[in-house]
């Protein structure tokens, strides 16, 4: 059985397998629900198993690993295309035994329970974060048209809207409806913090996460984020290979002689690019106060604002700082401004 392959075509309570002794050969079919699927895994010999890596697959994943399998996550958009014709659970288990045989193809790393904690931490934070925006912003054009203009500044918005109601500048229909609609972005803030000082706990504990807040512009959200949505850095072969991964690098359109290098290709995790960007735009606006101590990256990335402007200098910090998380990652040491000569 070692050399058996198991396609599990996940849903939330009907699983679909394929069994593959040899490669394109389908042998048996089983149509399983959740409890029936766990006994499987437990009674079958070693093989491995293949999901993509979609909801409640990394759970799946580790007890597959548990019941002595091999598992292995691919990603969702990588496995379409080996589906013919129709879209069916059978057709689905079947392109992922295609799919697992393209060696192109990059499994996707089996996350841990304590990289689940940090990532739903992150989760929670990040809706709690967007839903507060969304008030601020009802809040300040519901105001506009009343002719009441609040500053610029998000944690200016609930005292100036509480002074205005204080002043009757605001119509009386509309007091309860924005006391409650402060009451919200003050408690959404609340929620954010108390996620924040969990991380600051848990990070405590984290030697990873600990060396990678030594790096100019990697905080405890970005340094946590990197450990719970990341891993291990270690299978990426290079620092480039980590900014590719999270869409930090150009997007390439080539052809015979001609190379023609576009934007950067955002591919990858969204939330991790955008805390990366923030943090380089933190590194250049400190970088450009009176008496701020300018070492190689900061004078670097200073000049490439004056050439490149703010923007394209921030995400080009960016993938400096994608790549020295890596190394500092990799080396297992705090970042110093002063690599050591052997370092190049």
């Amino acid at each position: 059985m070692k050399d058996t392959t198991i396609a599990v075509d996940l849903a939330k309570s009907v699983f679909e397998l394929a069994v593959s002794p040899s490669p394109g050969v389908v042998t048996k079919r089983h149509r399983l629900s959740r409890g029936q699927f766990q006994r499987f895994l437990a009674r079958e010999q070693a093989a491995t198993v293949v999901m993509e890596a979609c909801g409640t697959g990394h759970f799946w994943a580790r007890c597959a690993q548990e019941a002595g399998h091999r598992a292995v996550l691919l990603p969702p958009h990588a496995v379409r295309p080996y589906v013919l014709r129709n879209k069916t659970d059978g057709a689905d288990a079947k392109a992922l035994l295609e799919a697992v045989r393209n060696q192109d193809l990059r499994a996707v790393p089996i996350k841990s329970v304590d990289q689940h904690v940090l990532a739903g931490l992150h989760r929670m934070r990040s809706a709690w974060m967007a839903t507060r925006t969304a008030r601020i912003n009802t809040v300040r054009g519901l105001l506009r048209e009343l002719g009441l203009f609040i500053p610029v500044g998000a944690r200016r918005v609930v005292p100036e809207l509480r002074s205005l109601i204080g002043q009757g500048a605001v119509p009386a229909p509309l007091h309860l409806a924005l006391v409650e609609a402060a009451d919200e972005i003050e408690t959404l803030e609340q929620r954010a913090r108390s996620i924040e000082r969990e991380l600051e706990e848990l990070s405590r504990a984290s030697d990873a996460v600990q060396r990678l807040r030594t790096i100019p512009g990697v905080g405890l959200l970005t340094a946590t984020a990197v450990v719970g949505f990341v891993g291990d850095l270690q299978r990426f072969p290079s620092g480039r290979h980590f900014a590719s991964y999270l869409g930090l690098t150009p997007r390439e359109a080539s052809s015979g002689l001609k190379r023609k290098l576009g934007r950067i290709s955002k591919r990858g995790d969204p939330y991790l690019r955008m805390l990366l960007i923030h943090g380089a735009r933190s590194v250049l606006s400190h970088a450009k106060c009176a008496n701020a101590d300018l070492d190689g990256l900061r004078t670097w990335a200073v000049g490439r604002e004056q050439a490149r402007g703010h923007n394209k200098a921030a995400v080009a910090l960016a993938n400096k700082l994608s790549r020295i998380i890596w190394a500092v990652s990799t080396r297992a040491r705090p970042y110093s401004s002063h690599p050591p000569h052997d370092e190049n």
